[in-house]
């Protein structure tokens, strides 16, 4: 269910404001409940899953190594081969929920990409591109923002790669 008239100040919203960035803000009664965080957000706000986009955090070259962001269309999966590939790593791996909190200053399924307290190597699946809009967690649960791909990309320095499985017969 839509939340009408709900402004939200995030880190996000801050960071793209300052930037002037156009941006959009989608809130939506969160369910703590929810087996997914991003597919809810899809549904609850009446968008395709295509263009819904998930954050997420990785460990790069095991424990101890550096993080980076991963972002990926929220009913794909991320594959950690071609992250590590991308970002010059051996191998990445899913962070731990507390470190994914600590390294991005948000909430678990709340993470922003934009207005994180570390700035970490980003990096957004190339299917973004082909979207009009993309919609991503706006800094809290219940919270999201949508604006153009070329935006994001530009305001988070990020790289542009392929990011996800093959195996999704819904893969573009």
């Amino acid at each position: 269910m839509l939340c009408q008239d709900l402004a939200v100040q995030t880190r996000a919203t801050s960071v793209l404001g300052a930037s002037g960035i156009e941006f959009s803000e989608h809130a939506y009664h969160h369910d703590p409940a929810a087996d997914s965080f991003g597919l809810e957000a899809a549904e609850a706000l009446g968008l395709e899953p295509d263009v819904v986009f998930k954050t997420l955090i990785v460990q790069l070259d095991g424990t101890g190594g550096p993080f980076a962001v991963g972002v990926v269309p929220v009913h794909e999966r991320l594959d950690l081969k071609a992250l590590a590939r991308v970002a010059g790593a051996k191998r990445a791996s899913m962070a731990d929920v507390p470190d994914a909190e600590r390294v991005s200053g948000y909430v678990a399924g709340g993470i922003s990409p934009i207005g994180m307290t570390r700035d970490l190597p980003t990096f957004i699946d190339e299917s973004a591109l082909i979207c009009d809009r993309v919609y991503i967690s706006g800094g809290q649960r219940g919270f999201d923002i949508g604006l153009e791909p070329s935006k994001l990309v530009g305001v988070l320095g990020a790289t542009v790669a392929a990011l996800c499985t093959a195996s999704n017969p819904r893969r573009i």
